[in-house]
């Protein structure tokens, strides 16, 4: 088989589209490509699904967490203290097992149980968790002058928030929540460890990486493939967010825009 007839046969086999078989007896090079590749599929849908709903869950967790009303504060600082304070492979376990108990009382649950969603709603939690403390911890730096000139302007409620709070809020977290951005789309090789199966071999990048280690005894080929992808996502990551940082900066002087620096979270 050449590589082309590879590539059309398992390039979207992670999805259901192409060979159904997994390659066996003598592995390519291009097999390796190929099938790990098709895996980042699912790597880039649960990063960009989690981060894009996320984000606005963390806003909303940054300002409960900055309100007067405890009624809106503590539920909002708990959120943020058992996702941040738990480990997220854990809350993979958790979440399978609760939404498995769920769906034996009501078979609605039962998408719940699958990686696509339940997964997603995992790293949905744990992401917001993270960011609306990034968040929080900007909305507190903004400073004191802007909240002057909002009360000398008579700005208050939403449109405080939304013309001086938020833009300032986003400038000054922004590089951090890059790396959050960052870390997320690397913390997507965990479902594949999960209680959440893989549908019919149908797995995310670290699945096929695996699967040609275990078959061929050699994991120095099928894993630093998987890393070269991962590199190549961050890298992408890091374009199109230093995007955003400039257009969040565009109106400061060269010299008082904040620089993105990558900075990798060993352990989280």
């Amino acid at each position: 088989m050449s590589c082309l007839e590879t590539i059309q046969d398992y390039a979207l086999r992670s999805i259901g589209i192409g060979e159904r078989l997994l390659p066996k007896g003598d592995y390519t090079l291009c097999e390796h490509f190929t099938l790990i590749g098709s895996g980042m599929i699912w790597n880039i849908y649960f990063g960009v699904m989690a981060l894009g709903f996320g984000f606005f869950f963390a806003v909303a967790l940054a300002v409960g967490k900055a309100s007067n009303n405890r009624w809106i504060r503590k539920p909002a600082e708990w959120f943020i203290f058992i996702f941040r304070g738990s480990p997220l492979f854990i809350q993979f376990f958790f979440a399978y097992f609760l939404f498995l108990s769920l769906k034996q009382v009501h078979p609605v649950f039962d998408p719940f149980t699958a990686a696509w969603l339940g997964a997603l709603i995992v790293l949905f939690m744990n992401t917001a968790a993270y960011s609306g403390e990034i968040f929080y911890g900007a909305l507190r730096s903004i400073p004191k002058g802007d909240n002057e000139a909002a009360d000398a302007y008579g700005l208050t409620g939403w449109m405080r928030f939304r013309r001086i709070q938020f833009p300032t809020m986003m400038r000054l977290a922004w590089p951090a929540y890059t790396n959050e951005a960052i870390f997320l789309f690397h913390a997507t090789t965990l479902v594949f460890f999960s209680a959440f199966p893989a549908w019919r071999q149908k797995g995310d990048a670290l699945y096929y990486a695996s699967y040609f280690a275990d078959k061929t005894f050699n994991p120095f080929i099928p894993y630093p493939i998987l890393a070269f992808y991962f590199i190549l996502l961050t890298l992408v990551i890091v374009g199109l967010f230093g995007l955003v940082n400039k257009r969040l900066n565009r109106h400061l002087p060269q010299e008082r825009r904040s620089k993105m620096r990558f900075r990798p979270n060993i352990i989280r």
